[in-house]
């Protein structure tokens, strides 16, 4: 069982190292958020739809509260990347993906209200930890700023992404990880398409690179594995194990884009950060 666990754990890992791609892809990009979504949803959408085709996945949604679910959990992951290109524009990809990163905290709190499970002491506690390091990513609450409005962009992120998972975890017992997430795609697609007639883009030909391996890489093959990790823990711990991820993330943007964080940054992250590490050792001992 602990050599299973490991396993599963290590999957989990692999799928947010993925992920983590998000953060430098999203900063690199110059087109406005909504668009750089859309063409990614448009172009993972056909990714996806492809291998489920290949293998054969069926498609097939039992009933009409499950297509609602599918439905507004599509919603809630659009928002969520959109706030989040947003937060990684105004800001830097650390500050980006750590303010991000108080989704755990959120699904923690709001998990026991949707499958009526007892409310973790534990939770609690680690979100006051998460929250103090957010306070040293925007120390000062400055409308006016960028870092501020970043930061504020990041934590809306983080409440659309913790409704979505929430909502997904009802179902993945039930369906393919591959086709909810093909679903979910296919419909942020059909949504965002008005945003072409409200935005200008002119994607260049490093634009056009960058979204093709935000489509490919970060989204088919990263999230797809990431829902499948929702079989094996529950979200609350699934979400904050995951949020190791800002630190790839700010490793990547290091590397790639020569954005070296501050001090603030690094105190804030390190705090956000030891949740990881605390849930880690919590979700092993209860194997």
């Amino acid at each position: 069982m602990k050599k299973q666990h490991l396993k599963h754990i290590l999957e989990l890992n692999i799928a947010v190292l993925i992920i983590s791609t998000s953060g430098v892809l999203g900063r690199f990009i110059s087109m406005p958020p909504p668009v750089t979504i859309w063409l990614r949803c448009v172009f993972a959408a056909v990714i996806l739809g492809a291998f489920c085709w290949y293998k054969k996945i069926d498609l097939k949604i039992s009933s009409k509260s499950d297509f609602k679910a599918i439905l507004l959990s599509s919603i809630f992951l659009g928002a969520h990347w959109i706030t989040y290109f947003y937060a990684l524009h105004l800001s830097n990809v650390a500050v980006g993906m750590l303010s991000l990163f108080t989704y755990p905290v959120i699904t923690a709190l709001l998990e026991p209200l949707f499958f009526k499970t007892k409310l973790n002491k534990m939770h609690i506690l680690l979100g006051i930890i998460a929250l103090i390091g957010i306070y040293f990513l925007a120390p000062e609450f400055n409308l006016e700023s960028n870092l501020t409005k970043g930061v504020l962009s990041g934590l809306l992120s983080s409440v659309f992404y913790a409704l979505r998972n929430i909502m997904l975890k009802q179902k993945i017992a039930q369906y393919s990880g591959s086709m909810l997430m093909f679903y979910q795609l296919v419909i942020i697609s059909l949504v965002l398409w008005p945003i072409l007639f409200i935005f200008e883009a002119q994607p260049t030909s490093e634009d056009w690179m960058a979204l093709l391996a935000l489509a490919l890489f970060t989204t088919a093959v990263g999230h797809t594995l990431f829902v499948m990790s929702f079989k094996n823990f529950s979200i609350s711990t699934a979400s904050i194990m995951s949020s190791v991820q800002p630190v790839y993330g700010v490793l990547f943007g290091l590397f790639f884009l020569s954005e070296i964080p501050s001090k603030n940054t690094l105190i804030g992250g390190f705090l956000i950060l030891t949740t990881v590490i605390i849930e880690s050792v919590q979700s092993h001992k209860k194997i």
